[in-house]
């Protein structure tokens, strides 16, 4: 299925899958960081039950997605594919959680996805979250290619969800593709109304000339009787400057039945052929769309590269000076270090002291601050929304269930002061 690439195509694609995950570690990711709104990179947005996991999986030949009802997918997937030259090699995965920890079941991979977005989940009280896992997928039947999975866009909250589900999961859409380098990939079922598809409203509002998007109708063999998309995938009806690609997947019944990719695949070229709608078009099918992505994104990376270059050469350039300033490295004595942070310590109150006592700016714009600025923001903050009695009711139903409490329900109140805290932070 995949293209042959020159090495120096996959090594291009790896180092830049390496960057993203460094910054990452840092605590850097995509609106964050200047770095990483430089890294081009392939964007998956589509609508729940779009057909987006099945476009994924038909790209890497394997099933390894959470799948399920409601918001299956809560963080984003970086998925790596490095193309193998060994057409014999055993195919694997590797997270960046995990590093050197191969994983060779596709099922344990599903099980990683789930169990490592519940841990990090757990941590606070957000039922989705923009930071992203990164996996590593090594086989000799993908094409060197990057993808970033998002969580599918809904329109409204169901039981259970958040009221702010909707703007949550479409604000965090918006980071990842808001900027010049992200490569949109807007998955739309070709069963459904075009005008209402919430991946091509998406991409519209952060790409309205549809210079960084990629159209991909799905789910093509199950329209109605009598209609066909061939207009879309023509660029007549609906234009995008990088056109449109039509797949067929599996669809549920197929999964349930465990139908393989292989004989997916088959079925798949065998409706294009045999539909006249559909025949003529070399656009349509998973291997075109595979190969498709990947040298657009290599061509993106490669125009990309100097730009990249020049800011990571000043940063390097900047961090050597600000590291010469503050003198030779003392990690390795302890002595040393200690006296070095008491002596920057020691300077830090000399200064602060030097800026109260000077007079005006300093101790009156402190008392000014502390005395009425940050007492007329905390007055304007809305308080009164979150502890209205609905939502009162309804975080501590999510939190604690209907059961009974001795004295208090202790996560729900938990919860609502971590809401409460939260506003806090920005004027504080």
């Amino acid at each position: 299925m995949a293209q042959q690439q020159p090495a120096t195509f996959g090594q291009v694609v790896g180092l830049v899958n390496k960057l993203q995950q460094i910054c990452t570690q840092l605590g850097d990711t995509a609106g964050n960081s200047i770095l990483v709104d430089k890294l081009s990179s392939i964007v998956v947005v589509g609508g729940q039950s779009s057909g987006k996991s099945s476009v994924l999986e038909a790209v890497v030949g394997r099933d390894f997605l959470p799948r399920g009802t409601g918001i299956v997918t809560r963080r984003p997937l970086v998925l790596n594919l490095v193309h193998t030259d060994d057409p014999k090699a055993q195919e694997y995965g590797e997270f960046m959680h995990r590093q050197g920890q191969k994983i060779y079941d596709f099922e344990k991979i599903r099980q990683e996805i789930e169990d490592e977005t519940e841990r990090h989940l757990s941590k606070g009280s957000k039922v989705v979250s923009p930071v992203p896992i990164y996996l590593t997928i090594y086989s000799p039947v993908v094409p060197n290619l990057t993808l970033v999975d998002m969580p599918g866009l809904t329109k409204l909250a169901i039981e259970g969800q958040p009221q702010s589900i909707v703007q949550d999961l479409e604000d965090m859409c918006k980071q990842y593709i808001k900027g010049d380098n992200a490569i949109i990939l807007a998955v739309s079922p070709a069963n459904a109304d075009l005008a209402t598809s919430d991946a091509l409203r998406l991409a519209k509002e952060v790409d309205p000339l549809g210079e960084r998007t990629i159209g991909v109708l799905t789910k093509i063999d199950i329209m109605d009787k009598g209609t066909d998309c061939r207009e879309v995938l023509c660029g007549r009806s609906l234009r995008l400057r990088h056109g449109w690609v039509g797949v067929v997947n599996r669809g549920q019944a197929d999964i349930n039945k465990k139908m393989n990719m292989a004989d997916a695949r088959s079925r798949e070229t065998e409706f294009f052929k045999s539909t006249e709608s559909y025949r003529d078009l070399d656009n349509t099918g998973t291997t075109y769309l595979a190969n498709k992505l990947s040298n657009h994104l290599v061509n993106e990376i490669t125009r990309k590269l100097p730009e990249i270059q020049s800011y990571v050469d000043k940063t390097i350039i900047d961090y050597k000076s600000q590291l010469t300033a503050l003198g030779h490295d003392i990690s390795g004595n302890r002595g040393k270090m200690l006296h070095l942070i008491l002596t920057l310590c020691q300077k830090v109150e000399k200064a602060f002291t030097r800026i109260v006592e000077g007079g005006e700016g300093g101790g009156e714009r402190i008392l000014e601050v502390f005395d009425v600025k940050l007492k007329e923001a905390i007055y304007k903050l809305p308080f009164d929304k979150i502890l209205t009695l609905k939502n009162v009711r309804n975080t501590i139903n999510e939190a604690d269930g209907y059961q009974p409490h001795i004295i208090a329900p202790e996560a729900g109140y938990r919860r609502l002061i971590e809401d409460g805290l939260s506003l806090l932070r920005e004027p504080c």
